[in-house]
């Protein structure tokens, strides 16, 4: 059994890899039937020659390789037919940009596995960057916010080597008593928690961030039935929320004018309330100032995030009166950080750690025996949609 680690080809190009060399070694290691080949790569956070120093095979022609890694679509010219291929297709919703390269999986019968729909038998992701797009999203929360207000400097996560330089910096860095409202309950919020934790920021519930005030930087964290209730005012529950989100309405406005920073970790559909309207933000009530829409639903859960931003140039100002796109830190704007490729500011580590976690739950189950997961992800297989994607027929049709 070969396995190909592809070259990521998509542009811009993403840093990332699904295996370090490390990885690639305890891989052959646990499984001794498989070999790796690494396709050679000048923008891999990984140096070409890191991989040979650890002796695994770098080279161009993967053609022998019977499943090929990769982390973003692979551009349609790149495929190469009858393989097996496991990256993030960003197609199960139909997402139009990747029509074209579904229709390709199709048309030269590859079996496609899609890292997003790796599943538990519960429905629990197996896999993801999640816990790096919360990290980056609260470290660049408070990038903004320094920027802002002047009251202290910090160096982008891309800037930095690694996870712990990022962190490193804080030590010099004294933040002011602000509050700071944290949304969401998955994997990305975690990774906010995370940082949070990691600063020593003191959490504080839902009535004490209302009611008190602090000398120091406090946190709430907000989780659904914090701030969405029933419409007929009936008590919470979690399960017809999600599967009937029209019937509850936001309530999050009695967090506006005590929040200074919020941190958008949510899952959201259009389906879902969104937190606040445009025209609340105009309310002289409406105190925060930054928010780090890590989830970044363009004209989703936060209604000023009406585009998404860059790594390089991460922030927008909105001027919550005018509804315009003004430059950021100014006294009348509120600053949208909006990045939608967080991980990839700090490529090793998120790599890394995708990779301990393909090791640890995916390749038994693709190299061994399936208990189902292999099969639950398989979009398409010998030139047709799985049972599981029919739906996706008229998108490729």
């Amino acid at each position: 059994m070969h396995i190909g680690i592809i070259r990521e080809g998509k542009k811009p190009h993403d840093k990332r890899v699904a295996l370090t060399p490390e990885q690639c070694n305890e891989l052959m290691k646990r499984f001794p039937h498989v070999s790796v080949t690494v396709q050679p790569s000048d923008h891999r956070c990984i140096a070409d020659q890191d991989y040979v120093s650890a002796g695994i095979s770098v080279q161009e022609d993967l053609s022998h390789c019977d499943i090929l890694l990769g982390i973003k679509e692979v551009p349609i010219d790149e495929l190469l037919p009858h393989k097996t291929y496991l990256f993030f297709s960003h197609t199960i919703k139909k997402q139009p940009h990747n029509r074209k390269l579904l229709r390709a999986v199709l048309e030269k019968q590859i079996r496609l596995v899609d890292y997003e729909t790796l599943v538990y038998p519960n429905g629990s992701r197996v896999l993801g960057f999640g816990r790096f797009a919360g990290i980056v999203g609260a470290h660049n929360g408070f990038l903004t916010w320094g920027m802002k207000t002047g009251d202290f400097a910090l160096k982008p996560a891309w800037k930095c080597s690694n996870y712990a330089e990022m962190v490193y910096q804080y030590a010099s860095v004294a933040l002011p008593p602000i509050k700071i409202a944290l949304c969401g309950d998955g994997r990305v919020a975690h990774g906010c928690l995370e940082l949070l934790d990691k600063l020593n920021i003191r959490e504080v519930t839902p009535r004490e961030f209302v009611e008190e005030t602090y000398s120091g930087p406090v946190y709430v964290h907000l989780v659904s039935e914090d701030y969405y209730a029933h419409k007929d005012g009936t008590m919470w529950d979690k399960a017809d929320f999600y599967q009937n989100p029209e019937n509850y309405l936001s309530t999050f406005r009695r967090y506006t004018p005590h929040a200074d920073l919020m941190l958008n970790a949510i899952f959201w559909n259009e389906r879902i309330p969104r937190f606040f309207s445009l025209e609340d933000m105009k309310s002289s009530q409406f105190k925060i100032k930054v928010i780090a829409d890590i989830s970044c639903d363009i004209n989703g859960s936060i209604p000023a995030t009406v585009k998404d931003t860059t790594i390089e140039d991460p922030v927008f100002g909105f001027h919550p009166l005018s509804g315009t796109i003004e430059p950021p830190y100014q006294s009348n704007t509120i600053d949208i950080m909006a990045v939608s490729n967080l991980p990839c500011e700090l490529p090793y580590d998120a790599s890394a750690a995708f990779g301990d976690q393909l090791l640890k739950h995916v390749m038994g189950n693709l190299l061994l025996h399936d208990d189902g997961m292999i099969a639950r992800a398989t979009i398409a297989n010998d030139g047709a949609l799985t049972e599981r994607f029919a739906y996706l027929t008229d998108y490729v049709a």
